[in-house]
């Protein structure tokens, strides 16, 4: 039985898993991500695969060939330096990520986008399967997203297609447009790439949380906003509130523009379960058509799908081809 490894590195957490060859997941281990320390990040993604190796050794009685290895980073690499670009893990960014990890590991590694590596996962045997036109979307630690087309992930000239977060949040509202004057969103948020609100200011966790914290004072992270819209909270409501809407206008610009059959929700914040409620509710507001067919899903494989994702990097057959 041949093993696959993925691993899935992002901001605040980096988890390691191997699949069997019809894709389940038979080990799996999460650590916190040291994500500020370059050489710390390639030490423990080095650790995680080489355990990932014992247990493969373990499971097929001592057989010493090695898995291949897939990574979903949370940016890309650039085809022309062969550096990472676009980390929101900003130690990453410039750095020879994936040369240093193949030194380290002494053998080859595919990395892709994390949201590639998502929306990869999704359309082979999960919420987008069988779609022409999927996008995957990470609202986690930063905001990215992901194109497949005919059930191929698809990076684009430049390594950067579908990255979504770092465009501007569509139809900006003004201050008496919004609910609380602080919650503006023309040159309201400045993102660490160096620009005024990108999407990802706004619909991160850092950015929802920051978006509550500016309109009432309080310092909570998403899931207590969560909580305590859920108790009837009324601040609360009101930031879930403007967070719905803005998602609604960043996803309807994506439409807009590729027109996709399936947009599925990725990381920590694609739990709110009444995203895929309201979201699609609010698309005929802003998408240019009477009619918007399009479905907004979570994943099926949960919080597992970017690993999956990245383990099928060296696949280009669907599971159990």
């Amino acid at each position: 039985m041949g093993y696959r490894i993925g691993v899935d590195l992002g901001g605040t957490k980096i988890e390691a898993a191997l699949l069997d060859d019809s894709g389940e997941i038979v080990w799996r281990r999460r650590i916190a991500s040291p994500s500020r320390h370059y050489t710390a990040l390639i030490a423990a993604v080095a650790d995680l695969v080489h355990e990932s190796d014992r247990e493969a050794r373990r499971l097929r009685h001592g057989d010493a060939a090695l898995p291949t290895v897939g990574i979903g980073i949370p940016g890309t690499i650039d085809p022309m330096t062969n550096t990472v670009k676009g980390a929101n893990a900003t130690a990453m960014n410039g750095r020879p990520f994936l040369t240093d990890l193949e030194t380290a590991l002494g053998r080859a590694v595919r990395v892709q986008n994390d949201a590639n590596c998502l929306i990869m996962s999704e359309v082979t045997d999960g919420a987008a399967a069988g779609a022409n036109v999927a996008f995957g979307i990470i609202i986690g630690t930063g905001t990215g997203g992901g194109i497949a087309l005919h059930g191929k992930p698809n990076p684009g000239m430049n390594g950067i297609s579908g990255e979504w977060g770092h465009n501007p949040l569509p139809w900006p509202r003004t201050d008496d447009e919004l609910a609380h004057p602080k919650s503006r969103e023309i040159h309201g948020t400045k993102c660490w790439c160096g620009k005024f609100d990108c999407i990802e200011t706004y619909l991160s966790g850092p950015g929802l949380a920051a978006d509550h914290r500016r309109a009432t004072g309080q310092d909570l992270k998403g899931e207590m906003i969560i909580e305590a819209a859920h108790r009837g909270d009324a601040d609360a409501e009101a930031t879930l509130l403007r967070y719905e809407d803005r998602m609604a206008r960043a996803t309807a610009a994506v439409i807009n523009l590729l027109d996709p059959e399936v947009i599925v929700l990725g990381g920590g914040l694609s739990r709110i379960e009444r995203l895929y409620r309201h979201v699609p509710e609010l698309w005929p507001k802003y998408v240019f058509s009477p009619r918007v067919d399009t479905k907004l899903r979570p994943p099926r494989h949960g919080d597992s799908s970017g690993v999956r994702g990245a383990a099928f990097l060296w696949s280009d057959a669907v599971i159990g081809g």
